[in-house]
């Protein structure tokens, strides 16, 4: 899984990051590069520690555990840098309340992200609990790579960098069904290997999802486009 995760990661922003940056074409500001080192390596980490466990490597997987710390870390600050960035950037080409509403899906991305990495840090005593939480606090990033497939194909305009009204919310619950499908995935693996589904995956997942369909409403809420102005206060 740690693999597919990775694999997922690198193929979803392959159109819009990665190919661009091989052929020498792409024009992002210096914080999106950033964004890219944090949480690609966050991914390239995850998948070592998988493999050190799985080798009996438990003790340097614990070395590198504080490593994955200061990562997080720098990824909740960054993604909340790229946010802003990203909000500044479609209100200044004219997209409105919809530029506002649609910043909740990676704002709230960083939220739940830093939510179950928090809680898989202090269940790290409890094996069964920590990796099946680390687990979906990798899954619950993945959106926005798959995002990034329905992107190009039903508004190849966004990827090409024409301006364009940010969509609503609503069209985050597709990719985010097949998002969820990985955590099926594991969920089965788990009722099939031990007979039951493991609690911190019920709890998880079902925060993994309250996340993605709330984002919906709260998108177009008073109280969001508060925080939208909060976010923009923050911004030099």
């Amino acid at each position: 899984m740690a693999a597919l995760c990775t694999g997922i990661a690198f193929i979803g922003f392959a159109p819009t990051y990665w190919v661009p940056l091989l052929r020498g074409t792409l024009d992002v500001p210096p914080l999106t590069h950033v964004h890219a080192l944090f949480f690609y390596g966050w991914l390239l980490l995850f998948l070592r520690q998988t493999m050190l466990v799985a080798s009996g490597q438990v003790r340097r997987h614990r070395e590198f555990g504080v490593a994955s710390v200061a990562l997080a870390s720098g990824m909740c600050f960054v993604g909340l840098g790229m946010t802003i960035a990203s909000l500044k950037r479609v209100l200044a080409l004219g997209a409105g309340d919809s530029g506002r509403a649609f910043a909740i899906v990676s704002f709230s991305a960083v939220v739940l992200f830093a939510g179950l990495f928090t809680a898989a840090v202090v269940h790290v005593n409890k094996p069964e609990v920590h990796k099946r939480l680390m687990l979906l606090t990798t899954v619950s990033m993945l959106q926005a790579g798959i995002g990034r497939w329905f992107l190009l194909f039903l508004a190849p305009a966004h990827v090409s960098g024409t301006p364009l009204a940010q969509p609503p919310v609503a069209v985050t619950l597709l990719p985010a069904l097949v998002n969820d499908l990985l955590i099926a995935a594991v969920m089965i693996y788990d009722r099939r290997t031990r007979g039951r589904v493991h609690p911190a995956y019920w709890w998880g997942a079902a925060a993994v999802v309250a996340v993605q369909i709330l984002r919906v409403p709260l998108s177009t809420s008073h109280a969001w486009m508060r925080v939208t102005d909060w976010l923009l206060a923050m911004s030099p």
